[in-house]
């Protein structure tokens, strides 16, 4: 039976968003709400003299707003001008859909994501359907904090992503420079992106397919490439590994950002108790309780899904012909054991940072036909409340 256009995940998430969005803009009686400006780098102003924080929205405004004099707003607020501007393709298409219209940037930046959230969650369906799995799992990743959450703060992930699912969909059609094409886009977009690429990558070395392995990687780094030379030449710096204000670097202990959080908190509840500032029992009361609000987030929608990869990617890998989806299964989820501690102490942060590894675990579990995991993965959409409960 033919199903009704309006009646699918991308419908749905697309309209959703689109509400969320406008509920924001209507609360706040101004569209700047979806970008969430912080005065420390509009205005200057430190953050021990008040200076609001805003979100990272704001530096694709500034970006798209004027791209000649941005680097001053991100540099006032002690962030890096490189780490920022290599994000450019969601500012640079902001900025042509506005017309250089400074009022129009947020809706044009929010019309782009709805685009891509249609587009991205379209695909997914499609990839579900050759499966042979329901295409409604796709909602798991359209109304994540990730995806849906991002449009709502004037972030690049829907964007980038919607482009990872459109080459994903084009390598599974055998269209591997097409597909390269749109990951060099979703590089430009995101530079987290490129993990799918180097997934790819291996595949096709693995298959030995070196003249293809050879155009893909060029077609998909060289844009990226010559971009962070271009940074380089203006800032001094590439944006790659400059990471933004308050970035700590990689870990080399599995899940060590996780372990980080746990002795931060420890550390912390130990200075107070010391200090004689307040009931021994009531900080190790509020420690446990920091331990315990973190593992609700990790545990679920980050630490679990990636053993699962692991695990199930590995034995997938040791088969006669393990499919491209198993590599870059594995890529995602081996990252995701080394993420900084900068990333996972912050809730959106790391709820941001697993828009890949949803996708992979959605499509692998859809290829394994896991239907206990692919129920699982809709508990994604779940995320967004920590999005909506603050504010």
């Amino acid at each position: 039976m033919k199903t009704t256009w309006y009646i699918s995940p991308w419908f749905i998430a697309t309209v959703l968003t689109l509400i969320y969005a406008l509920s924001v803009v209507i609360v706040n009686n101004d569209s700047l709400a979806l970008v969430t400006i912080g005065t420390r780098f509009s205005e200057g102003i430190p953050q021990d003299a008040g200076g609001t924080e805003g979100y990272d929205g704001q530096f694709v405004y500034f970006i798209a707003r004027d791209p000649s004099t941005a680097e001053v707003f991100i540099a006032n607020g002690g962030d890096y001008p490189a780490y920022r501007y290599q994000r450019i393709l969601l500012p640079a298409l902001a900025r042509i859909f506005s017309l250089g219209n400074t009022d129009l940037i947020p809706w044009a930046i929010l019309f782009i994501n709805l685009l891509a959230i249609a587009g991205g969650t379209a695909a997914l369906e499609s990839l579900l359907k050759q499966r042979g799995i329901s295409r409604w799992y796709a909602l798991g990743y359209a109304l994540s904090l990730a995806i849906m959450g991002s449009a709502r703060l004037s972030l690049p992930e829907p964007l980038a992503y919607g482009l990872v699912l459109i080459a994903m969909l084009l390598i599974d059609k055998d269209r591997w420079l097409l597909a390269a094409g749109a990951l060099a886009f979703a590089g430009l977009a995101k530079e987290t992106t490129l993990i799918f690429a180097a997934g790819y990558g291996l595949y096709l070395v693995y298959q030995r397919r070196w003249r293809l392995m050879l155009i893909f990687s060029a077609i998909t780094l060289i844009p990226f490439a010559v971009w962070q030379i271009i940074l380089y030449d203006r800032f001094g710096t590439f944006g790659i590994g400059s990471g933004g204000a308050g970035a700590t670097g990689f870990t080399v202990i599995p899940f060590g950002g996780v372990l980080e959080i746990v002795i931060f908190i420890i550390q912390a509840a130990m200075e107070v108790i010391q200090a004689g500032e307040a009931n021994p029992v009531v900080v190790i009361f509020r420690a446990l309780i920091g331990v315990l609000i973190f593992a609700v987030v990790l545990i679920p929608f980050v630490i679990y899904p990636t053993i699962w990869g692991l695990r199930h990617g590995w034995v997938a890998l040791r088969t006669k012909s393990p499919s491209p989806l198993v590599f870059v299964l594995l890529i995602n989820c081996a990252v995701m054991l080394f993420v900084p501690f900068s990333t996972y102490r912050e809730v959106l942060g790391i709820l941001r940072f697993i828009a890949g590894l949803e996708i992979v675990i959605i499509l692998f579990a859809a290829q394994l036909n896991a239907k206990r995991m692919l129920r699982y993965t809709t508990f994604w959409a779940l995320t967004i409340i920590f999005l909506i409960g603050s504010g």
